[in-house]
């Protein structure tokens, strides 16, 4: 006896990422989904958040109200981190790229981009300081020398260490190709 809605969530875990005639492309798009690691930190970092809250609310209850506004202020705080963290990451729209670190965010247009490669070079685990030799994704501006430049993506960050070494690849592809596309025209 076939049952409909699993047949309905087989039909979309293809490996495909096509966009749909519909899809906007002016809007900014993550052209990959979120890692492993990034929503589990993510995860306990908004558990955290809801321990404080908590305390939170007992502190008004029991203790002065400044003492728990600021109790309440630092889970704003820790929620926010965890939403920025999820934010994270290279997006693409028809009117450039744009990366996002945790505390900043960075946006080239198309027009400035001269190339968009992927390299083997040693790369950081995870964002620490600790190197392995792995896949990195590079953008090269026009204009700029030829010092290498920081990483788009790479095979050892927080949204592709644990995943198959194609998760990366179909990334790396969709943004050259979002590159190649809007480079010309």
């Amino acid at each position: 006896m076939p049952l409909p809605f699993l047949t309905a969530d087989r039909a979309f875990d293809t490996a495909d990422d096509v966009a749909l005639p519909h899809d906007d492309r002016d809007r900014w798009r993550r052209p990959y989904r979120p890692g492993p690691w990034r929503v589990g930190a993510a995860a306990l970092l908004l558990l955290l958040a809801s321990y404080v809250l908590f305390a939170a609310v007992i502190i008004a209850a029991t203790a002065s109200l400044s003492s728990a506004g600021t109790v309440f202020a630092i889970a704003l705080v820790v929620v926010a981190g965890a939403l920025r963290l999820l934010r994270m990451g290279v997006w693409v729209s028809a009117r450039g790229l744009r990366q996002v670190v945790f505390l900043s965010t960075r946006t080239t247009p198309w027009e400035q981009v001269d190339v968009v490669r992927t390299v083997q070079q040693p790369v950081r685990w995870l964002g620490l300081p600790r190197t392995v030799q792995g896949q990195a994704l590079v953008l090269a501006p026009q204009g700029r020398s030829a010092q290498s430049p920081p990483p788009l993506l790479t095979s050892h960050n927080a949204d592709f260490l644990g995943r198959d070494r194609l998760a990366f690849d179909r990334a790396a592809d969709s943004v050259e190709a979002w590159a190649a596309e809007y480079r010309r025209g």
